[in-house]
């Protein structure tokens, strides 16, 4: 492991976050031999620390420190301190997500080209296309081991799967498969296979899926380049007279205040912390936060249009058994206006336990039809939808007026309402998802409301022009040369696929040019 950095080492480059950005990025430079020092909020757990009960593995994970909601969005009335399922520990998100990795589509970087305006959306054309992506895409599913890629074996198909695919041959979809998953269905990498526990949200014990935690932050140790400092809260980016970051100010794990030198600062805390951080970083020179003179800071804010189907059958499923969310059908995901909306979806395959189906499902509130459907919870099957949203610029995280967290910062507002293209293809999608298990004999189906969010996207997004947006295609702010975004925050818009691996993906791409500007002195 490297040796820790000097507080005044400003040569350094400080990543803000460890999770698909930020680990992936360290990594990479790392192995470039630039000298990295990540900054992570959590602590951290190994893969044998994991805990296979999901509230208490919530209370281990998960990023509870208070933010407030605003919006018609339903997460604003039922879970207003938790707008989204993020978490809080080295790692970042990528201990908790459910490992699909899918590659966006070439008219997905080009949604306003391809949609036109659409009323009440702030659609833009992101200024990097699918053939530039590509060869990253590619590097990154070697390198998170993505079943269906590079010779690598689909996983199995569990009972729920076995269901959703009777269901789409019924349906007649043709696009129906146990994913694109990063989660080895072989030993690889040194790690093993998925043993199919069922709880890959609650982190995977096995480490069978591709998370930063021990894949690229201890392959960037190794090196000696990288030093990664759990507990470690970042407050404020500091900046010169010129107008370039200088160094990250932070509380340690002891609760002190200290100072990390910088010469080049990557913020990858998440698209709701990101732009708080940035917007906290306000200054006489920038009093508008950090790389904000479009005002695109926070704005933005995308979710993806979500929502489940859950169905009773007659005899047990047992969905809960298998890996959580291998299976999908992909049919949906184009992008066909005569449907009522632009933009698509994928249906996923989705199982909750027992503990977060009673806190979600809401088939009208308590009492009979509530009680009965967790009664047959062993008949269920289970999907989740997850489709492109609407941006909007009043969608947006914004910092509180009133109330400070427990170092005096304001803390988040997130502001969302749903567009009128959100619920239109959330509605089709319900429809589409209890016509499916009704095919294969389903008793009862029920739509289910979208969960606190897990892909937050969209904050400190990437445009062509500096008026439109934050970063440029590199992930490079466009006010501040050496301050970069390196999180799910730089999405331009948010496609239809699950987004680590396109996370990944701009990551691995950023890391290049980084050390290539840095090796020609220009930042």
């Amino acid at each position: 492991m490297a040796a820790p950095y000097d507080l005044k080492d400003d040569s350094v480059v400080v990543i803000i976050g460890s999770g698909a950005g930020g680990g992936t990025l360290g990594n990479e430079l790392a192995q470039k031999g630039i000298d990295v020092v990540i900054l992570e909020a959590g602590a951290r757990h190994e893969y044998e620390d994991f805990i296979n009960d999901e509230w208490e593995s919530f209370g281990q994970l998960a990023w509870v420190d208070k933010r407030t909601t605003s919006g018609d969005w339903r997460v604003a009335k039922d879970f207003p301190n938790l707008p989204a399922w993020i978490v809080k520990s080295v790692g970042g998100s990528t201990t908790h997500w459910a490992g699909a990795s899918l590659r966006f589509q070439d008219h997905e970087f080009q949604a306003l080209t391809h949609y036109g305006k659409v009323k009440g959306a702030n659609l833009l054309d992101w200024p990097i296309t699918l053939a530039e992506l590509e060869p990253y895409y590619a590097k990154a599913e070697d390198k998170m081991g993505v079943t269906r890629t590079n010779g690598i074996e689909g996983l199995p198909g569990n009972n729920n799967f076995k269901v959703l695919k009777a269901g789409a041959d019924k349906l007649g979809y043709k696009e129906c498969n146990t994913g694109h998953m990063a989660i080895n269905s072989a030993e690889r990498d040194g790690r093993m296979s998925c043993q199919q526990t069922g709880f890959c949200f609650q982190g995977c014990k096995w480490g069978a899926k591709w998370s930063t935690l021990y894949t690229e932050i201890p392959k960037g140790e190794k090196t000696g380049k990288l030093e990664v400092r759990p507990n470690s809260m970042v407050q404020k980016i500091e900046h010169d007279k010129s107008g370039k970051v200088t160094g990250v100010l932070y509380v340690d794990k002891d609760g002190k205040q200290q100072l990390q030198k910088a010469r080049v600062v990557a913020v990858a805390g998440n698209s709701i912390e990101s732009p708080r951080l940035l917007l906290n970083s306000e200054s006489s020179m920038f009093p508008d936060g950090l790389a904000n003179s479009s005002g695109q800071v926070g704005r933005n804010y995308m979710r993806h249009t979500t929502g489940s189907v859950y169905a009773v059958f007659e005899k047990p499923v047992h969905m809960y058994r298998g890996t959580v969310m291998a299976g999908i059908i992909q049919d949906e995901a184009r992008h066909d206006p005569s449907r009522g909306f632009v933009g698509g979806y994928e249906m996923e395959t989705l199982a909750l336990g027992l503990p977060f189906m009673a806190a979600f499902l809401d088939p009208g509130g308590w009492g009979r039809s509530f009680t009965s459907a967790l009664d047959q919870y062993v008949n269920m099957a289970g999907m989740w939808i997850v489709g492109e949203d609407m941006p909007q610029a009043d969608n947006r995280i914004t910092l509180h007026k009133d109330e400070k967290d427990k170092y005096g910062l304001p803390i988040a507002n997130v502001n969302f309402s749903d567009h009128a293209n959100d619920i239109a293809m959330r509605d089709y999608a319900y429809q589409r998802g209890q016509e499916l298990y009704k095919s294969v004999g389903a008793v009862r189906t029920f739509p289910t409301p979208p969960y606190p969010s897990t892909h937050n996207l969209g904050t400190n997004r990437m445009s062509e022009k500096a008026k439109d947006g934050v970063v440029n295609k590199n992930g490079q702010t466009h006010d501040i040369k050496n301050l970069f975004v390196s999180d799910g925050s730089q999405f331009t818009t948010g496609g239809a696929e699950n987004p680590t691996l396109t996370i990944v993906s701009l990551a691995i791409r950023q890391a290049d040019y980084i050390a290539k500007e840095m090796a020609a002195k220009t930042i």
